[in-house]
C-alpha cells in the first residue's frame, strides 16, 4: 500500500522559518487590519451606491462582502495553522502543485501582485500629499517614489520598528474612522440633495461587489506572518477571524454613518464621501480632519503592504539559483532586508511606469487584479487538493462546514477573475503578460541535494514497511 504522503512530505519540503517568533495577535491583528483599512473606504462607498438602487441594497453588499471575506479568512486559517511558514500562499501553492506553480506565483506577487499594490496605495498618498504641497506635474509620482524609500528603510532597520510603527497608524486610522462613525450616526444632517433615480433593471450588483471586495482586499496577507507569529498553529486562526470582524464591524458602521447623512443619492453624486460627510456635519475643520485621515490610511497601508511583501522573496529565492541573497534572513534586524530592497526597486519601476498614465492608481488596480483573483482561486482549490493529499496531517483548525466554506470561497474568486478581466483595461492584459514572462524562473529551479533525496526515500522506506 502506498505511504501516506502527509507523513513524507515534511521531511522532503519543510522549508525553513524565521528563528525567532516576535509578533503577538495583537500585533498580527493590527497588522492585518492595518493592510486593509485603507483609501478603499474612502473612495469605493460612492461608486458602490451608484450600482445599486436602494439603501438596503447598499448596506447588503457590504454584508455580503464581509461575509465573503470571513469565509475565505476561514480557508485561509485552516491552510496557515497546519503549515506555518514565512512565505504564506507561495508555501501552500508549493505543496499542493509543486514548486513550479509556486515559483511562478511568487514572481506573479514580486512582479505585479504586492508591488503593484504597494506602488497603487503609494499614489493614491501621493495624490493627497500633493494637494497640501504641490510638487508640480509628477508630484505626486515623486511623493509616491519618497514613500516607498522610506517606510522599505523603516522596515529594513528591523521589524520590530516596522511594527510599531504600523500599530501607531493603525490606531491614529481606527481612530479617524470612529470619529466618522460617531459624527455620521450622532449627527443632524440637513435632507441631502436629491440625485436623478438609477433606471430601472441597470442596477449592477456584480459591478458593487467588484468595488467592496476591493475595498475589504488586503487580509489574505496575514499568512505571511505566521513565520512571526509566536504560537502559529494555535494563533494565525485568532488573527483571521479576530481581524475580518473588526473590518466588517468598521465598514458597516462607516457606510452606514455616511449613508445616514448624505442618503443613497448624495453619495452617488459625491467624489469624496468622507470628506462630504464632515463637510455638512462639522465643517470645514471636519473635511481637512477626514482629507488628514486619508493620508493617513495611506501611510498605514503602504507600510503593511511592504512589510508581509518582501517575505515571499525570501521563501522564493530558497528554491530558485537567482539572487541567493534575497532569501537570506537578516537576524540582526529580524526582517527579509535584501527582500525589501528587491521589492522596493520593483516598485519604483512600477511608479514611474504609472506616473505616465492618466491615473496611476487605476492602472496599478487594473494591472493586479486578474492575476491576484487567479492565485486566489488556486489557493482556495489548494485546500481541497491538501486534504486529499495529506489526510493523517493534524490540523490545528478546521474550516467550518467543510466542503461548502471552501466552495463558496472558490466560486467567488472565479467570479471575481471573470469581472476583473471583463471591467479592466489594457494594464489588466499588461500584467498577465508579465505573468507569462516569469516562465523561464523554472529553468533556475534549484534542484533538492541528494541527501533530501536520500531522507525522502528512506521515509517512504520506512512508512511501507
Amino acid at each position: 500500500m502506498p505511504p501516506s504522503p502527509s507523513r513524507v512530505a515534511p521531511v522532503a519540503e519543510t522549508s525553513p522559518t524565521p528563528r525567532e517568533a516576535t509578533l503577538s495577535v495583537f500585533d498580527a491583528v493590527m497588522i492585518m487590519v492595518g493592510l486593509v483599512i485603507g483609501i478603499g473606504i474612502f473612495r469605493t462607498p460612492s461608486l458602490v451606491a451608484a450600482s445599486v438602487d436602494s439603501e438596503i441594497a447598499f448596506v447588503a453588499v457590504w454584508v455580503a462582502g464581509g461575509i465573503v471575506t470571513l469565509i475565505g479568512a476561514l480557508c485561509y486559517a485552516e491552510l496557515s495553522a497546519a503549515q506555518p511558514d514565512a512565505g504564506g500562499e507561495y508555501h501552500f501553492l508549493s505543496r499542493a502543485y509543486g514548486k513550479p506553480t509556486a515559483m511562478l506565483f511568487g514572481w506573479a506577487r514580486g512582479s505585479v501582485i504586492q508591488t503593484g499594490a504597494i506602488a497603487g496605495v503609494a499614489f493614491v498618498l501621493g495624490d493627497y500629499a500633493a494637494q497640501i504641497l504641490p510638487l508640480g506635474p509628477y508630484g505626486p509620482a515623486l511623493y509616491a517614489a519618497i514613500a516607498i524609500i522610506v517606510f522599505t528603510g523603516v522596515n529594513v532597520i528591523g521589524t520590530v520598528q516596522g511594527k510599531k510603527l504600523q500599530m501607531a497608524m493603525t490606531c491614529i486610522e481606527v481612530g479617524a474612522i470612529a470619529a466618522i462613525i460617531a459624527f455620521g450616526l450622532l449627527g443632524s444632517p440637513d435632507a441631502p440633495p436629491a440625485a436623478p433615480a438609477i433606471p430601472q433593471g441597470t442596477a449592477a450588483l456584480g459591478m458593487a461587489m467588484i468595488f467592496v471586495l476591493l475595498t475589504y482586499g488586503g487580509w489574505n496577507e496575514a499568512a505571511y506572518l505566521t513565520g512571526e507569529l509566536k504560537d502559529a498553529p494555535r494563533n494565525i486562526a485568532k488573527v483571521l477571524v479576530l481581524g475580518t470582524v473588526i473590518l466588517v464591524a468598521l465598514y458597516l458602521l462607516a457606510n452606514i454613518a455616511l449613508l445616514a447623512i448624505l442618503g443613497l443619492d448624495g453619495l452617488r453624486n459625491s467624489d469624496a464621501v468622507a470628506a462630504d460627510m464632515m463637510h455638512r456635519v462639522a465643517g470645514p475643520a471636519g473635511a481637512t480632519l477626514v482629507s488628514i485621515a486619508i493620508l493617513v490610511a495611506a501611510v498605514s497601508t503602504l507600510n503593511a503592504t511592504i512589510f508581509t511583501g518582501a517575505r515571499v522573496y525570501y521563501a522564493m529565492a530558497r528554491d530558485l539559483t537567482l539572487l541567493p541573497s534575497v532569501g537570506v534572513w537578516n537576524e540582526r534586524g529580524k526582517t527579509p532586508a535584501n527582500g525589501l530592497i528587491l521589492q522596493a526597486i520593483v516598485a519604483l519601476i512600477l511608479v514611474a511606469i504609472g506616473a505616465a498614465t492618466r491615473d496611476g492608481f487605476k492602472a496599478m488596480v487594473d494591472y493586479t487584479a486578474p492575476v491576484f483573483w487567479g492565485f486566489l482561486l488556486l489557493t482556495g482549490i489548494a485546500l481541497f487538493v491538501l486534504r486529499i493529499r495529506e489526510p493523517d496531517r493534524v490540523l490545528p483548525f478546521k474550516v467550518p462546514f467543510y466542503p461548502l466554506t471552501p466552495i463558496l470561497f472558490c466560486l467567488t474568486c472565479a467570479y471575481m477573475l471573470h469581472a476583473s478581466i471583463a471591467y479592466t483595461g489594457v494594464a489588466a492584459l499588461v500584467g498577465l503578460a508579465v505573468l507569462v514572462a516569469g516562465a523561464p524562473l523554472l529553468l533556475f529551479r534549484r534542484k533538492p541535494p541528494p541527501d533530501a533525496k536520500m531522507a525522502s526515500t528512506a521515509a517512504i522506506a520506512d512508512v511501507s514497511d
